[in-house]
């Protein structure tokens, strides 16, 4: 297998993270974000301490984002599939996990030119 590296030259990807934070572009963000190869969402009203809800997972609907990324922490922490109905209806893909793997797959999505967004909840 041939490996060559990939260039991130003005697209966001994350670059480390770890209990209660994610780095993005080398900026530690020590609260909850959306991240996006051409944006950051540092607003997002979500954190560890309440479940998800539908106000929230509509905010990822809206994104214009084919798949949408949960990453929930070092555990993963399924939300009820009511909560998830915004992108189920949307028709967009999402997938929910733990936040080393959402970062590791939002990385390699963004490096293929995907329309993902990475949903961080801190």
């Amino acid at each position: 297998m041939k490996l060559h590296l990939a260039s991130t030259e003005g697209r966001n990807t994350v670059t480390g993270y770890g209990t209660g934070y994610v780095t993005v572009s080398r900026v530690r963000y020590n609260r909850s974000l959306i991240v996006l190869p051409d944006r950051l969402i540092e607003n997002w009203e979500v954190n560890a301490a309440g479940p998800l809800d539908q106000r929230s997972v509509s905010a990822l609907a809206a994104l214009g984002a084919e798949i949408v990324l949960i990453g929930t922490g070092q555990v993963l922490n399924y939300p009820p599939v009511e909560v998830l109905r915004p992108l189920i209806e949307a028709g967009i893909g999402f997938e929910v996990m733990n936040t080393g793997a959402a970062c590791r797959t939002y990385n390699v999505l963004a490096a293929e030119n995907r329309k993902v967004a990475l949903a961080i909840v801190v």
